[in-house]
């Protein structure tokens, strides 16, 4: 079974430094239906103008992963961290028993585009942790390059959940496949370009749930920037 989730149909909030779109529930936007699938529980689009950015502010039992598109955002923590995280870059932050945090656009002129991905822990009240690491685009080029993954395998970061985050960057003609095992799902978004997902067209920023099916088959339909979730069957109980 594949669900689409057309980028037009997500909730949205705008202000004068922010646009947002939510895939799933998120702050004053609520949908019963879209409280997040599987341990995915919240892919936000932001679009954040120069020199603005998130005051500093707190996150526990969460386990946030942040890939920027376009620009530079800044990052600055309560563990100490500080650092600026640019396209090809995830950012992984594991709230855990508690942490505070801001995001700040790095740039006094240029605009940054980022996605924010949380995923549910499989443990609440950990010791918080930061990691940030880089994939360079030759390691995305028409491949599934794991970029998160819950036992950090073939030098991804790795997070508290059951849950593998991959990227591919695909040409118009171009095709990846990635095995589903029986107890597994999926969940694709299309950052940026258009690409097929098992047959089916999505453009920038849509989004589509798979469960049910034996693989995922991503096709360029022009150069596109994907990413793909291989989640468990079941949200999962949080000890």
């Amino acid at each position: 079974m594949l669900q689409i989730r057309p980028a037009n149909e997500r909730g949205q909030s705008r202000t004068d430094w922010l646009d947002s779109r939510h895939s799933f529930s998120f702050g004053d936007y609520h949908d019963p239906d879209r409280m997040g699938f599987s341990n995915l529980r919240v892919i936000n689009e932001d679009r954040v103008a120069p020199g603005s950015g998130f005051p500093t502010h707190g996150h526990r039992d969460m386990e946030i992963v942040t890939y920027v598109l376009e620009g530079a955002l800044e990052h600055r923590d309560s563990l100490g961290n500080g650092a600026v995280i640019r396209p090809g870059e995830v950012q992984y932050m594991s709230a855990g028993s508690g942490v505070q945090h801001s995001e700040f656009n790095h740039s006094q002129t240029e605009p940054v585009h980022l996605l924010q991905i949380w995923l549910l822990p499989n443990r609440v009240g950990i010791a918080p942790g930061y990691a940030q690491q880089s994939f360079s685009p030759e390691s995305r080029r028409a491949c599934l390059r794991l970029l998160v993954s819950p036992d950090g395998r073939d030098g991804s970061v790795m997070t508290h959940q059951d849950a593998s985050l991959y990227a591919s960057l695909l040409l118009a003609g171009e095709t990846v496949r990635q095995a589903l095992p029986g107890d597994c799902r999926a969940y694709v978004q299309v950052a940026r370009g258009r690409a097929t997902v098992n047959g089916i067209a999505l453009g920038p920023g849509d989004g589509a749930a798979l469960s049910e099916v034996p693989d995922v088959e991503l096709t360029g339909l022009d150069a596109a920037e994907v990413l793909l979730f291989v989640l468990p069957s079941t949200r999962g109980s949080i000890a």
